[in-house]
């Protein structure tokens, strides 16, 4: 999701994969950069270390004036960004983990369909309130400014897109499909896609136990 605002933004990067079925978000170095030992983490140009990917694109947003990303304080708009982009980093983004990762929520491999299961019935609870919300307003939050909410929605939804379980919410895929479209995001959605039917299939990935 980083990449994608770094993409949008047209911003200069350098970029070091760290290979986490390596455990090397585990390793000593990396800790130094985010010590809660998770990716990703950015390093300003100043050299500061800051991690948290909403803030991570918060934060580059405002630095770089990005304001069609993150509309200023002094917008009317900027409220109502702020309530749904903690709407995807609060309610959605952590059901959405669970349901990706239920083996750090469960102690029994028998428990985790169960997991998964919940996990998803809460997504898609909270994916009800966003449509709602997106059919009043849409195509995005912002009515017709494309945000960061827009791409942090679309990232997730993406993810649980095979599952066919969006049908009943045509506000979020036209929303997506905007998103996704966006010349920029478009071979970077369509990597993450990939990347997840292969994770899906691998055995040699911990989410093949999803």
């Amino acid at each position: 999701m980083v990449e994608m605002v770094l993409a949008e933004g047209n911003i200069d990067y350098q970029l070091r994969e760290i290979d986490i079925l390596k455990n090397e978000h585990r390793s000593t170095e990396f800790l130094k950069i985010n010590p809660f030992g998770w990716v990703p983490a950015l390093i300003t140009a100043e050299g500061v270390a800051l991690y948290e990917t909403h803030a991570i694109n918060l934060y580059l947003s405002e630095r770089h004036q990005l304001v069609h990303l993150a509309p200023r304080a002094d917008e009317t708009e900027r409220g109502l960004f702020l309530s749904g982009l903690f709407t995807i980093c609060d309610d959605l983004e952590p059901v959405m983990k669970r349901y990706y990762y239920p083996h750090r929520f469960s102690l029994n491999d028998a428990d985790i369909p169960r997991v998964k299961q919940i996990a998803l019935n809460d997504a898609l609870d909270c994916l009800k309130v966003i449509d709602g919300r997106l059919s009043e307003n849409g195509p995005y939050h912002l009515g017709d400014r494309f945000s960061l909410v827009d791409l942090s929605l679309s990232y997730w939804v993406a993810l649980i897109y095979y599952l066919d379980v969006l049908k009943p919410f045509a506000a979020i895929r036209q929303c997506m499909n905007l998103v996704m479209s966006r010349p920029k995001l478009q071979p970077m959605f369509e990597y993450q896609i990939e990347w997840n039917k292969e994770s899906l299939q691998s055995a040699k990935a911990p989410w093949s136990m999803l």
